[in-house]
């Protein structure tokens, strides 16, 4: 195999390794919501609320990226993907929507609001997993025609971990 095209196919590998990393830590995150009992002290909840606040940012930082920089390299490599893209920047907004409420919940982050930030990572679950699986199954294989030597999943797809 020549080094060209070891170099071709790898960032839709990327783009699904990142979903899998976001959808890993949300899961956590509801895991660690569900299970923190209502008697607890509030230290382990102010990790809780980092932890979350962490999701946020990297969730919004890859959903960034790719308004700024997939999507639109996409859309002048593949002009028949453009409706797809705006849609899949459209659900970015509706993610942006549930995180502004969810940052709003956690900035005042007591047991009381628990059942709040629940319920915000339900809904947020739900949107992502049906977008995740949506992108993957129309933007890949266009991803994977992309040279990696010249576009990095980092500025793609913003993989911070």
């Amino acid at each position: 195999m020549s080094t060209e095209s070891q170099h071709v196919g790898a960032l839709g590998r990327e783009l699904i390794d990142t979903h899998h990393w976001l959808r890993g830590e949300l899961r956590r995150i509801a895991r660690a919501l569900e299970q923190y009992p209502d008697t607890e002290p509030i230290g382990p909840l102010r990790d809780l609320r980092t932890h979350c606040l962490a999701f946020c940012q990297a969730l919004t930082d890859h959903h960034t990226s790719e308004d700024r920089t997939a999507f639109p390299l996409l859309a002048q490599r593949f002009p028949d993907l453009a409706p797809v893209l705006a849609e899949l920047a459209a659900d970015h907004h509706l993610v942006a929507d549930i995180l502004t409420r969810m940052t709003a919940a956690l900035a005042e982050l007591s047991v009381e609001r628990l059942d709040t930030v629940r319920g915000e990572i339900a809904g947020l679950s739900a949107i992502l997993e049906s977008h995740f699986q949506w992108e993957e199954r129309r933007i890949v294989a266009a991803l994977d025609t992309l040279p990696s030597r010249e576009y990095t999943a980092a500025e793609l797809f913003s993989r911070r971990r």
